[in-house]
């Protein structure tokens, strides 16, 4: 809660404090070292602001930042809503007006006032809407940026590996990076997210829950119990294709002259197609192609090939030769829908093809 100066004068911290049960923050200057002025912004899922005067809607529309109101109205990156509250005759100044025009063409939603009684006598235009018509614009809101709320998501990210002796293993490139991507895009979202994370380095995201596995089977019996109720699936993860038939109990040793004896490679379950298989009604499943190809249509081709093949809902491919994608932070591929139509190209950042993938998932779910 971010009482302004003039808020301060109707009713103390004190009481803000104690019929919300949250702490109130009034002053850029207060708790300099947490950077309230940027955090508050940044952290918020929803900002309103109620009673917007005019004195606020003029500062704004010019995005002026001299208390921390305005400070994190300018960092925020969440939905904004101002409910104006005002004589009849500011809202209906044509400098107020305007300001409202401003704001709204950036995407701020200015609440239209109620008509009813004001202070004194007056009666008119520019009554602060009834908290209970409040809570119903803050609710659409929130549903509108969080599509996926109530829902349940399980990605699967990083590589498996598969042990050949107690010092090494068949193993893949995958750094997790693009699963993780995809898992805090769903939280943002609002969904309540499951990553089964194989060999992954990465910090610990509040409200995802972690499941750590090490190879193929242990990845598919975490992916069969996370996803049994699940709303969506995505199989970001790079799964092993093969595994050695037997596991040596003591090191390969390399012996002068003597050759080791060959490893022989039996093929892993397919995780994916284990999954379609199994899956609920309902359920969203998106598969991922890392495939090396001469160009853009052998990479269609064979991420076609792949989609009938897997069954899946959506299909993400990508080139993953010469390094431009593994342990990356930037990426480029098509998302293919169940029919092998192309629904998005993405050439950027992990974040911005977890926008892409999970506005089409979020499209099949409603």
């Amino acid at each position: 809660m971010v009482p302004t100066a003039s808020a301060l004068e109707f009713v103390g911290a004190p009481t803000w404090e104690a019929l919300s049960g949250h702490p109130v923050r009034t002053q850029v200057w207060e708790d300099v070292d947490q950077v309230p002025h940027v955090a508050l912004g940044r952290w918020a899922e929803l900002v309103i602001v109620a009673p917007a005067t005019a004195n606020l809607l003029a500062r704004a529309a010019a995005g002026l930042a001299d208390d921390l109101l305005t400070n994190a109205l300018l960092t925020a990156t969440c939905p904004v809503l101002l409910a104006p509250a005002m004589h009849t005759e500011m809202w209906l100044n044509a400098a107020t007006q305007a300001n409202v025009a401003t704001l709204r063409s950036r995407g701020i939603e200015v609440i239209e006032p109620a008509v009813g009684r004001l202070t004194g006598a007056d009666s008119g235009p520019g009554r602060l809407p009834e908290p209970e018509d409040l809570f119903a614009l803050v609710t659409q809101a929130l549903a509108a940026d969080r599509p996926l709320a109530g829902r349940r998501v399980v990605v699967s990210a990083g590589g498996t590996r598969e042990p050949l002796d107690p010092v090494r293993f068949l193993g893949n490139r995958s750094s997790g990076r693009q699963g993780y991507a995809i898992a805090e895009e769903a939280a943002r979202l609002g969904a309540d997210v499951t990553v089964v994370s194989a060999h992954v380095s990465a910090p610990e995201v509040q409200g995802i829950r972690v499941v750590e596995v090490g190879t193929a089977a242990e990845l598919q019996a975490a992916m069969r119990q996370a996803s049994a109720d699940a709303d969506v699936v995505v199989m970001a993860a790079a799964v092993a294709d093969f595994r050695p038939d037997v596991v040596r109990e003591g090191k390969i040793k390399k012996v002068d002259g003597v050759d080791p004896e060959p490893i022989t490679l039996v093929r892993n379950p397919d995780v994916l197609v284990d999954l379609v298989q199994r899956r609920s009604p309902g359920q969203v499943i998106v598969g991922f192609a890392a495939e090396t190809a001469a160009d853009e249509a052998e990479l269609l081709e064979l991420a076609r090939t792949k989609l009938a093949r897997k069954g899946c809902d959506l299909l993400v491919a990508n080139d993953v030769a010469g390094d431009a994608v593994f342990g990356r932070s930037t990426t480029r591929a098509i998302v293919l829908d169940g029919s092998g139509s192309v629904v998005a190209e993405v050439e950027g950042s992990k974040a911005d093809l977890a926008r892409s993938l999970l506005a089409a998932v979020a499209d099949r779910l409603s």
